[in-house]
């Protein structure tokens, strides 16, 4: 079975049954553990990174240490096409929240898609379209949102359907790793989740988060 069967992945159904068959000879599928490196930051851009399982986070830091989260990919989610195209080095580093089962796709395999399928093009403009505004987004939360607004703006990212297609309204996730995604402290991250569940859009569990209402979730934080 392929993995990209296994995982029902959108971009891959697209495809025709040649590039399909291409894909999938060419594909490079892990398993890395929680705080284990993926790629780093500076590295050559080789591979177009997927995540089957799991959850992982991209960050950036600096001499003295400080690092800040730049996203969340959470299982459904492909990323790294900017720096593939624009064949630069990596301008962050990669690193596995928990265990996970991470697909990479080789440039010269991702290159030959661009060449060769419509579908594919089609797909990754809307996908650049999306990581736009997205980050847009982000740069406009950060400065006009409080601390309840970053953490609900977190989740909506985490659960964008467009990004994500296959993650489910359920994560595993912890009250700590929100609030690193987010830039929030771990309990000020904790009464912002409880505002958003008295409200009737998120359920908060042991080790994970569910989304009860997307839809009014974005309402309250869009920008």
């Amino acid at each position: 079975m392929s993995v990209f069967t296994e995982y029902d992945t959108k971009w891959f159904n697209l495809l025709s049954p040649e590039h399909q068959q291409r894909v999938t000879q060419d594909v490079i599928v892990t398993t890395v553990h929680p705080g284990a490196m993926i790629e780093q930051k500076g590295s050559k851009a080789q591979y177009w990174i997927g995540v089957l399982e799991g959850l992982i986070k991209v960050s950036v830091g600096n001499a003295d240490g400080r690092i800040t989260s730049l996203t969340g990919v959470p299982p459904g989610g492909w990323f790294g096409e900017g720096s593939l195209l624009k064949k630069e080095r990596l301008r962050y580093d990669i690193f596995a929240l928990h265990e996970s089962k991470i697909a990479k796709l080789p440039l010269f395999t991702f290159e030959w898609l661009l060449d060769n399928s419509i579908p594919f093009n089609r797909f990754m403009l809307n996908q650049l379209n999306e990581r736009v505004s997205q980050f847009i987004g982000r740069t406009e939360n950060d400065r006009l949102l409080d601390a309840d607004g970053r953490v609900g703006s977190c989740l909506i990212e985490l659960f964008n359907p467009k990004l994500y297609p296959n993650a489910s309204a359920r994560l595993t996730i912890t009250q700590e790793e929100i609030g690193y995604l987010a830039r929030v402290s771990r309990q000020r991250t904790n009464i912002a989740l409880r505002k958003l569940e008295s409200l009737g859009l998120i359920q908060v569990g042991y080790g994970y988060i569910q989304i009860l209402d997307l839809d009014k979730l974005i309402e309250c934080y869009k920008n």
